[in-house]
């Protein structure tokens, strides 16, 4: 549980220094995620720059608040009871995207299904995989996100960090970061305010048709509606959406939540359903594939507010 003190000594630094900007308290996170459902956060923030975010951290600074970023909530699923602490989304200017020769630098910010056709349009190619994936540039950044055969780590040239805890900016190149699959080594505390891939001179009608055939294998092939995409990471050399299947849990339903019959590792929610519901169908899935096969499935959706993992 957080400090409700330091909740409050928070809020009040960040009107003190009249740092007002999208504050609110009891904010439903629900209408962040593409699930679009969990509780409130605490506190709410919604910096529009680099100095803004610099305010935020000097606020926080010594009041022990847990914190959480949210980018565009595609791979989140936050608890029916919320997260006690401070939420931060990065704001407008922090969704820009600009291109120096072959290489293209963008907010942390900005939606990756922008960029890639943003980078098309440029004439560039590399990062038309993108289009397919839901979420923003930090939080691809964070999970090394990836999709039909690529991933971040194959176009990440380097990125600006800054550290909540330190109140410091670093640039650092993609090697210091320790990319693997789904993984990084940036923190919970390392906000991701911009990121400079290095692609390829392209062909902007074979771009384009790339993209258009990356989103019609999509809407193929995934489910719509409320999901948040692949539920769990894929075991080396295996496919965790075959192994659901196999472990007969396609179409499982634990209340508002229920196993897409459309891909096994999709989890769809109920309108208005319920972020435990999800959760416990998390933890069915994983225990029926452990009994089957004897794979520990580890999720590649990001839980917050729960006691423990699925």
């Amino acid at each position: 549980m957080a400090d409700a003190h330091g909740i409050n000594l928070v809020r009040q630094r960040l009107e003190d220094a009249s740092l007002t900007y999208g504050v609110r308290t009891g904010h439903g996170l629900a209408q962040l995620t593409t699930y679009r459902v969990g509780g409130p956060a605490a506190l709410f923030v919604c910096p529009d720059d680099e100095a803004e975010l610099m305010g935020v951290a000097a606020a926080l600074a010594g009041t022990g608040t847990p914190t959480l970023i949210v980018g565009r909530g595609s791979n989140l699923l936050v608890a029916d009871a919320g997260f006690d602490g401070l939420v931060i989304q990065l704001g407008a200017g922090f969704d820009r995207a600009r291109v120096h020769g072959n290489r293209l630098t963008a907010g942390g910010a900005a939606s990756l299904p922008v960029v890639a056709r943003f980078s098309v349009a440029e004439g560039l190619k590399g990062f038309e995989w993108a289009v397919g994936v839901p979420g923003s540039i930090g939080g691809a950044v964070r999970m090394n996100a990836g999709g039909h055969g690529s991933d971040m780590a194959a176009v990440l040239a380097e990125v600006t960090l800054l550290d909540l805890g330190q109140a410091t900016t670093t640039t650092v190149p993609a090697s210091h970061l320790d990319l693997e699959y789904r993984r990084s080594s940036v923190s919970g505390g390392q906000v991701v305010t911009s990121a400079t891939l290095s692609l390829e001179a392209g062909e902007r009608v074979e771009g384009e048709g790339l993209i258009a055939e990356i989103v019609r294998w999509r809407r193929e092939n995934q489910p719509g509606g409320q999901n948040s995409g692949s539920v769990f990471a894929n075991p080396p050399g295996d496919s965790a959406g075959r192994l659901i299947e196999l472990a007969g849990a396609k179409g499982l339903r634990v209340g508002s939540a229920v196993v897409s019959e459309r891909h096994a590792n999709f989890i769809q929610a109920d309108q208005g359903g319920s972020a435990d519901d999800i959760f416990a169908l998390m933890a069915e899935v994983r225990r029926r594939v452990a009994e089957v096969h004897g794979v520990d499935l580890l999720p590649e959706t990001v839980v917050v507010g729960f006691s423990e993992g699925p």
